[in-house]
């Protein structure tokens, strides 16, 4: 992995680095997809082949939360969920499980980590990132876009062709994300113990978004949408819902909250 210091999301970004990254389509990672893909067919070879386990480095996300507590923060919060994981729970060795579990979460993270992103906590199948956007929320939203699309790329290029030769099941994900303002909270007066979490309407919304979208599709709120630098915007295409499916309404307008679907 590229030892480069990694932009911190607390800090303004320079303006020539920020046409720079616009005109790149948002990205701040250190790593092009294709050597993301690389590095990946290396580690699930390896946790296959050899019962290799991830390194789990220091908690920069957890860090990042206590020197934050009781504050309010712009971000953008993202759910990539594994399709399936009750059918591969029931008919895969808890090994094969452990395996394929761990290998889809550790490479998510390395991923929301390469394009300037934390992960807030893995929940069963689900892997919840999040990317501060209080300083430059039109370029970490086309981040945030671009991480997601990286994220299906990994897997279908980089994790499923591994785990065919292996006779795995293939990984489908459906990923959903939301733009707002989340209030940072610790659950207990220890400092360095205590549970740290966010709290906010983007949570909620992503969660709720992921779960209506197909598998490998991707869904985005409005509010992420119209950050969105105009080529990536116009990859998606506005959902249409049919009866109950979706009755958020947006609290400015009073109209439903519109969802949008990526599109190539």
């Amino acid at each position: 992995m590229s030892e480069d210091p990694e932009i911190k999301p607390e800090e303004k970004i320079p303006t020539s680095s920020i046409v720079d990254m616009m005109l790149s389509g948002g990205r701040t990672g250190s790593l092009d997809a294709e050597s993301l893909i690389k590095e990946t067919q290396k580690r699930v070879w390896s946790s296959l082949k050899k019962g290799y386990e991830y390194q789990y480095a220091v908690d920069e996300s957890d860090q990042f939360l206590r020197e934050h507590v009781s504050k309010r923060m712009h971000m953008i919060v993202l759910f990539v969920d594994l399709v399936g994981s009750t059918e591969m729970s029931l008919t895969l060795p808890a090994e094969k499980l452990g395996i394929i579990i761990s290998s889809f979460s550790q490479e998510m993270r390395s991923v929301i980590k390469n394009y300037g992103g934390y992960v807030l906590k893995y929940v069963g199948d689900a892997v919840i990132g999040y990317f501060v956007a209080e300083e430059n929320p039109l370029v970490v939203s086309d981040s945030a876009v671009n991480c997601a699309k990286t994220m299906i790329d990994v897997i279908e290029r980089g994790i499923n062709p591994i785990l065919s030769e292996y006779d795995y099941p293939e990984l489908r994900v459906k990923i959903g994300m939301d733009f707002g303002e989340n209030a940072i909270v610790r659950y207990g007066s220890d400092k360095t113990r205590s549970h740290v979490d966010i709290l906010g309407p983007a949570v909620s919304i992503a969660a709720k978004i992921t779960a209506l979208a197909r598998p490998n599709q991707i869904l985005i709120g409005e509010d992420v949408h119209e950050k969105l630098h105009p080529s990536l915007k116009d990859l998606f295409k506005k959902v249409e819902w049919h009866g109950n499916q979706w009755n958020y309404h947006n609290k400015e307008t009073g109209k439903i909250y519109d969802v949008f679907a990526l599109h190539v």
